[in-house]
């Protein structure tokens, strides 16, 4: 019953597909895959968008939506209906086909990425050897798509937040890749579904997750620092800093091309949220040994959805970084951290086991992060913080 629950999905494909001629039983196959991504990614972006209404109304004191439906739940609707239905205003000097082309690309190639993603045990739509390179081959996509969109406007506020989103882009895609590169030294593999396994193991009943490695923490750490950048949540929303450059690159889009930029935000922090955990947190294994009879596929989803929650959080308490923050935050402290943290995972892979790596790896990221830390701020100049109230 535990097997036939974890694998009732699987299960109820193959039953399809085998309902279907043998000739197009491999194209049903990826077919009823791919309806099943963009059905349920899309869904799990309106639960989102609504716990994230909800989510910063409680931080803020406010209720968030509450009109359109029971307690508001049914807002995402709204939304989406009045995306449809607006009007859809094209600039009259812009190009109109790259114009058009901008979001339907983004929306497009962050949704190749769920294709090498396990989402349970047996639930990788593609297995692929190099499925990481894959993935970071699509994700790196994106920045084309952004600044295509801020080209063809034909508008200088758009063409700046376009150029300002792909620096910071860039810039954060680094470490994002690099902090990456320790899980592979660890595993000796360029397949997410070999990481996984190779973290789905125990040991006192608790799990081999590299989250719980010296070297893992600094790297989840780094990873989820760059994949906030990478998609421009706040504090890194800069791309989209209403009160400095209108709306970015997307100032001149409306109706549904706008909704579909602000999918693919939604869908691109769910799958960034998911080979953060493939990477770190096992993936769909259970958190303990004992709790192995869950389903595989919920553990994959409640550790995202949870990963969206903690966005969430940050963007209700952290204020808006500043452009070169932004940029000197990239460059002196984030990618230096990442590549001494690669050695600290060489390291880890060649001293074998027993206490000494886990001292010597501890000590190497804490003085790595202290070193670091206080060479950023040896030469600013900081005055006492001061505090003026109205009377």
């Amino acid at each position: 019953m535990v097997s036939t629950l974890d694998q009732v999905f699987v299960l109820l494909k193959h039953w399809i597909v085998g309902l279907m001629p043998s000739v197009l039983q491999p194209l049903v196959g990826v077919l009823l895959s791919v309806v099943c991504i963009i059905a349920v990614f899309p869904a799990l972006f309106a639960i989102s968008v609504l716990l994230e209404r909800k989510g910063l109304g409680r931080m803020q004191n406010r209720l968030g939506p509450n009109r359109v439906g029971p307690f508001g739940v049914l807002q995402p609707v709204a939304d989406g209906i009045k995306a449809l239905t607006k009007e859809d205003i094209v600039p009259i000097g812009a190009d109109r086909i790259v114009h058009f082309l901008a979001p339907v690309s983004m929306v497009a190639v962050v949704f190749m990425g769920y294709a090498v993603l396990p989402m349970g045990r047996n639930m990788t739509l593609v297995h692929m050897d190099a499925a990481l390179l894959f993935y970071f081959a699509m994700g790196a996509s994106t920045e084309l798509s952004v600044f295509m969109a801020g080209w063809s406007s034909r508008n200088k506020y758009s063409l700046l937040g376009a150029m300002r989103a792909v620096a910071q882009m860039i810039s954060y895609e680094v470490p994002l890749l690099l902090s990456s590169v320790g899980v592979v030294m660890a595993t000796g593999s360029l397949s997410l579904d070999r990481i996984v396994d190779v973290q789905n193991q125990y040991t006192f009943g608790l799990p081999h997750w590299f989250i719980f490695t010296p070297w893992g923490l600094a790297s989840f750490v780094l990873f989820a620092i760059a994949a906030t950048a990478e998609t421009n949540r706040s504090p890194f929303d800069l791309p989209e800093g209403e009160s400095e450059l209108v709306a970015g690159y997307f100032t001149e889009y409306s109706g549904f091309k706008f909704a579909e930029f602000f999918l693919a935000e939604y869908v691109g922090m769910l799958s960034v949220s998911g080979l953060g955990t493939t990477l770190f947190l096992g993936g769909w294994s259970a958190p303990f040994e004992f709790l192995q009879f869950v389903p595989s596929w919920i553990w994959f989803f409640g550790k995202v959805m949870l990963s969206i929650c903690v966005m969430i959080w940050l963007r209700g308490t952290l204020p808006r970084l500043r452009q070169d923050q932004l940029m000197n935050f990239a460059w002196k402290f984030v990618i230096p951290f990442t590549l001494l943290n690669l050695v600290d995972v060489a390291v880890w892979r060649f001293m074998g086991e027993g206490w000494a790596r886990w001292i010597v790896c501890s000590a190497i990221v804490v003085v790595a992060y202290v070193a670091m830390g206080r060479a950023g701020m040896r030469h600013r100049k900081i005055a006492p913080r001061s505090y003026r109230y109205a009377e």
